[in-house]
């Protein structure tokens, strides 16, 4: 079996994305826009939200890929994560514009895959999504405004993933098994679309 582990350049792409993701995020939520940029960087109400965004949108992406890097090593892959400089970017100008595209990047793997594993690999991402929803809901309940961002934040991490378009997990595991496909995506999405709207 292969054995999970972590080079140089993954570790540095995690962080990256990791950070961008927080950043991106945090001038979301605090309707941060490129003429209130300079005096709000250094403030700190926003160091605050950038933690917050940290332990909730970077935790969920983090997780997220892990999780498909973990069932792919199971299954006998060589995977890592490989950021896309460009769409982080663009998440951190689209957080200043007001709007959300988080693509950051993906777990690349190489080797024999059954189009079941594939599914599989695809689908530990946004379950992982779904558990901490489900692990910040007491907290959320209970009145922790960064456990409720944990849960919007997964929700729609778990639902955009989801849709079947494109390289997205979605895509993935209609191809595998669509009966599994209705039974993840349909909640998910519309759990997102909850969170979204409501």
């Amino acid at each position: 079996m292969t054995r999970l582990s972590f080079g140089a350049r993954e570790l540095r792409d995690l962080l990256v994305a990791w950070l961008a993701l927080g950043v991106a995020f945090a001038f979301f939520y605090e309707r941060i826009t490129i003429t209130t940029l300079g005096p709000v960087l250094t403030s700190g109400a926003f160091l605050a939200a950038l933690a917050v965004s940290l332990l909730t949108a970077g935790v969920g992406f983090l997780l997220h890929e892990l999780a498909h890097k973990v069932v792919a090593v199971r299954y006998g892959q060589v995977a890592a994560f490989r950021a896309d400089y460009g769409l982080l970017a663009l998440a951190v100008l689209g957080g200043l514009a007001g709007f959300l595209f988080a693509a950051p990047g993906a777990v690349v793997h190489r080797g024999r895959l059954t189009e079941r594993q594939s599914g599989l690999i695809a689908l530990a991402g946004p379950v992982t999504n779904l558990a901490l929803a489900a692990l910040f809901a007491p907290f959320a309940f209970l009145g922790s405004a960064l456990a409720w961002r944990g849960v919007t934040i997964n929700l729609l991490l778990a639902g955009f993933n989801m849709l079947p378009v494109g390289p997205l997990d979605g895509n993935t595991v209609r191809s595998w098994s669509l009966v599994v496909y209705v039974a993840v995506a349909v909640p998910s999405i519309a759990l997102a679309a909850y969170a979204l709207y409501v």
